[in-house]
């Protein structure tokens, strides 16, 4: 199971250049096209981002309550 774990680890990892492209992209785009469109370009980021991160934070939350109950 440790093995899978750090290969799984070890992939993410190294394809993590990969996924900034869409950054720069992003940007550039962004920037030809103004400031109006740069502040909706971010709040549809953030917008998107909402929902991953507050499911993060309530399994952590729920994770955290359970085990100090157990112990």
């Amino acid at each position: 199971m440790k093995r899978l774990l750090v290969l799984l680890v070890v992939i993410l990892a190294s394809s993590a250049s990969i996924w900034a492209q869409g950054c720069a992209v992003c940007t550039k785009t962004a920037a030809s096209l103004g400031d109006n469109a740069a502040k909706s370009l971010n709040l549809g980021i953030l917008y998107l981002a909402a929902i991953p991160v507050s499911f993060m934070g309530t399994v952590a939350y729920l994770w955290y309550k359970r085990s100090k109950r157990a112990s």
